[in-house]
């Protein structure tokens, strides 16, 4: 394989450009022409993609984001926006694509390989809800963003003996606010996969309280279906007597902009070295990814369409710790 290509797709995560500089860089050592895909399937479907060189991917390691940009494309979804894909790679001479992203990404990687284009996915996502990786690209970074910012409004909510509410991305999995109200020791977290009501929400917070302790966290991740706008319209409207004052905060954002830390940093690379080395070995139509600490490739047939849960035990762990 002598010409290849490389698109970052979906939301963006820490440590994606550490991604792509590996690419780039192994592919370079492999003997390997590297094109980067500008816009995701965007540049795929309208011929975005730029030759990448050694000096374009110096000094991106430690930047957030991703340096080729990230969109939609409703295009690509249909056949003829496939089609055009495929004649642009062909045109270019590009025989291998390496896609890093989360789920939405993997799907559209699974549907060039059905079209015999040799695929690789690199798992990258915050949510960290990708089947095929126990922990994914971003996931380290945006956990400390979040860990952070609870650490921060504990500080506030103890000088004026405050409640906070604090939502965290993760879309429909809970794994970010559970491993975010484990690590901050909030007093309870409510995710997808163990929702709570506004009623309990009250009396957790009416309980510690009442056991004297001078600030109160919660936990919430967005896609709950009593997400924080939804609990603090309940709050208001109800306005149960919990001893504290109650303030919502939502990180949104924030949690995926930051610099990648060490961890993201190296797992990126790992990852995604690999990637270049099944795709030029010819292990092609997986996503690459750790399993108990050893990197590995899972069929996409195993990937996509799947959702990963994150481990409910730690949920009553959390509730122990947080008396």
């Amino acid at each position: 394989m002598k010409t290849i290509a490389v698109v970052t797709s979906g939301g963006d995560a820490p440590g994606m450009n550490a991604a792509i500089r590996a690419v780039v860089r192994t592919g370079l050592h492999r003997g390997c022409d590297v094109f980067g895909v500008r816009w995701g399937y965007h540049g795929l479907v309208f011929d975005e993609m730029q030759l990448m060189g050694l000096r374009e991917v110096g000094g991106i390691i430690q930047q957030g984001g991703t340096v080729l940009g990230s969109a939609r494309c409703s295009e690509f979804r249909t056949p003829e926006g496939r089609q055009q894909a495929l004649d642009n790679l062909s045109r270019r001479g590009i025989e291998g694509v390496i896609v890093i992203g989360g789920n939405g990404s993997q799907a559209g990687a699974q549907a060039l390989y059905e079209l015999g284009v040799p695929v690789v996915g690199v798992a990258s996502t915050i949510d960290n809800d990708l089947v095929g990786s126990d922990i994914t690209i971003g996931v380290d970074t945006a956990l400390n963003v979040a860990l952070e910012a609870c650490d921060r409004l504990k500080v506030t909510a103890s000088s004026h003996k405050r409640a906070f509410m604090v939502e965290v991305m993760g879309r429909d999995c809970g794994y970010l606010a559970l491993m975010t109200a484990l690590a901050a020791g909030a007093e309870a977290v409510v995710i997808p996969e163990a929702e709570k009501t506004p009623e309990e929400v009250a009396e957790v917070l009416r309980r510690s309280y009442q056991r004297g302790k001078t600030n109160g966290l919660i936990v919430v991740a967005e896609g709950a279906k009593n997400n924080a706008e939804k609990l603090d319209a309940w709050f208001k409207a109800n306005a149960p007597q919990l001893g504290y004052e109650l303030r919502t905060t939502k990180l949104g954002h924030v949690q995926r902009g930051g610099a990648p830390g060490a961890y993201d940093r190296l797992l990126a690379t790992r990852l995604a070295s690999t990637a270049v080395e099944y795709l030029c070995e010819g292990r092609h139509g997986v996503v690459v990814g750790t399993i108990k600490g050893e990197i590995t490739g899972t069929p996409y047939s195993e990937v996509v369409g799947k959702h990963k849960s994150p481990d409910l035990r730690l949920l009553k762990l959390a509730d122990i710790l947080a008396q």
